[in-house]
């Protein structure tokens, strides 16, 4: 009788008398009772970092559904940012081709002056011919792409991975040759005489660099007389090929939101392509905050906030993941106190570890950069290239863009074709924008100023100073900071064995 009453109480006042209760049902003995160990209940009260959570003998009561609630979608939230940021980051480069006027696999962008610092480009850089377009499988069906000699690309899909290398380190091997690129779940007959390139999405990124050892203006003439794309259907009579030159282009703009934004073109992304592009549990857990092919992406005013705070923290994330990296395997001179670092951890282009995916390492490469191929990151002398990248100084601390630096690099730079050293906004990942068309200084073009032994001092500032070779300053801005990019294209072994490498940035003042 006792029991029952405190229960009748219980149940008209919960918050009251709900420890109550507990502790008075412990207390009981009943024939059937058993040990209960401590660790499978949940008290009344636990303190967590999102408040302090009340339950009624194990019901959440008061506001703890809400503060749960609240915390797992914003969870969510935060999780599908990090996943789906190379998702998103390829949908804003081809949005940006289509605000371009680019629409058909016929038209193509190219930057034939050489790329420079308007556009709003992931780390591209001047010492590449950049030539891009975009495959629509499934307006256009199977797709060729006939590809001229002396051409280095790479066919990437809409979630950023890798399908094929063409050209210099694909099955053509420099020469030329036709790739037939074809649609999620195709069984139709495929012809001879194909490189044959299968995709898991509509979209396919198709991504050329030209060879400028010859000039800038020879690689330009050469890939306009030669590339051609158009669909397999229109093989007999394919249509002519549109180049525009994205050299200077102000108006263009490739970089995904940081704000609520990014999830509105998730959105757009999964109701373009087909439904099995990601997993399930990744698809999953984009359904969980509301993103469903199909159907309408209507979030409440709730959801809106929550999602609204979720990009704020996953964008921060990503932020200091870029500048502090905890994968040990992105230090490229492992056991030193280096800040030069790698964008694929353990130059792994695929984003694995003993069998496991290495989201941070993802996340890092696509948040800061475009483009994934192994041949970013061979360790074969004289292939592919390498890229050294530091944002702190050799004092570990940020670069700050009213001050001076400088970069020693050694004599004799190990590589086959040509390195270069380029500098980036840290807000856009892009090339800074300052009164320099080019944001960086390259082996190619004018010779740059030697010290006695063959080195070469990089100033960075934001006005030369005095004694500087202009032809080795790079300019920056009071108040804004930046990242460098050291590249080599056809490294050496000194290179890749870290018996040649350059100094760390250096505060001179």
């Amino acid at each position: 009788m006792k029991a029952t009453m405190v229960v009748g109480v219980a149940a008209a006042s919960l918050l009251m008398f709900g420890s109550y209760f507990s502790a008075s049902a412990q207390l009981q003995t009943y024939k059937m009772s058993t040990h209960i160990p401590h660790q499978i209940t949940t008290p009344d009260r636990v303190a967590t970092p999102i408040g302090t959570l009340e339950f009624f003998d194990g019901v959440p009561i008061g506001k703890t559904t809400e503060m749960l609630y609240d915390y797992v979608d914003r969870a969510r939230g935060v999780e599908v940012f990090i996943n789906m940021t190379p998702a998103v980051s390829m949908y804003h480069l081809r949005q940006g081709m289509r605000d371009m006027g680019l629409t058909k696999a016929n038209q193509i962008l190219i930057a034939e002056q050489m790329p420079d610092s308007k556009p709003l480009v992931l780390t591209w850089n001047n010492t590449s011919l950049y030539t891009w377009g975009f495959l629509d499988l499934k307006t256009d069906g199977p797709t060729v792409v006939e590809l001229p000699p002396g051409v280095l690309g790479v066919f990437n899909d809409m979630y950023f991975r890798y399908l094929s290398d063409i050209g210099a380190a694909g099955p053509d091997k420099g020469e030329g040759g036709k790739y037939l690129v074809l649609p999620p779940g195709y069984e139709g007959e495929v012809p001879e005489g194909y490189f044959v390139v299968r995709s898991k999405t509509y979209g396919v990124w198709n991504f050329m660099r030209g060879y400028v050892k010859k000039g800038a203006q020879e690689a330009t003439d050469r890939i306009k007389a030669n590339l051609k794309v158009y669909p397999l259907a229109n093989k007999d009579n394919p249509p002519d090929m549109e180049f525009i030159n994205m050299s200077g282009l102000a108006d263009y703009k490739t970089i995904a939101p940081n704000d609520f934004g990014f999830y509105e073109s998730l959105d757009n992304l999964i109701q373009e392509e087909p439904l099995d592009f990601i997993d399930p549990e990744t698809r999953g857990l984009i359904a969980a905050i509301g993103i469903v092919k199909g159907q309408p992406f209507n979030p409440d005013t709730r959801m809106r906030r929550i999602l609204s705070e979720a990009v704020a923290i996953g964008n921060g994330y990503a932020r200091a993941n870029t500048v502090y990296p905890r994968d040990p395997g992105h230090r490229v001179y492992k056991g030193s106190d280096s800040e030069w670092v790698m964008a694929f951890a353990d130059k792994d282009t695929y984003f694995l570890k003993d069998g496991a995916r290495r989201f941070d390492s993802r996340l890092w490469m696509h948040y800061n950069a475009v483009v994934v191929t192994p041949a970013m990151a061979l360790t074969k002398p004289g292939a592919g290239s390498d890229y050294l990248i530091a944002g702190l100084d050799g004092n570990h601390q940020p670069l700050y863009g009213g001050k001076i630096y400088k970069l020693h690099v050694p004599p004799n730079v190990p590589v086959k074709d040509n390195w270069s050293v380029t500098i980036y906004d840290t807000q856009t990942r892009s090339m800074l924008q300052t009164d320099q068309q080019f944001a960086g200084i390259n082996s190619l073009g004018e010779g740059l100023k030697q010290n006695e032994d063959g080195s070469i001092d990089v100033i960075f500032a934001p006005e030369l100073p005095e004694g500087v070779d202009t032809r080795n300053w790079i300019q920056t801005i009071p108040g804004k900071s930046w990242f460098i990019i050291f590249r080599a294209y056809g490294p050496l072994e000194p290179w890749l064995d870290h018996s040649w490498r350059p100094g760390e940035l250096e505060l001179v003042k």
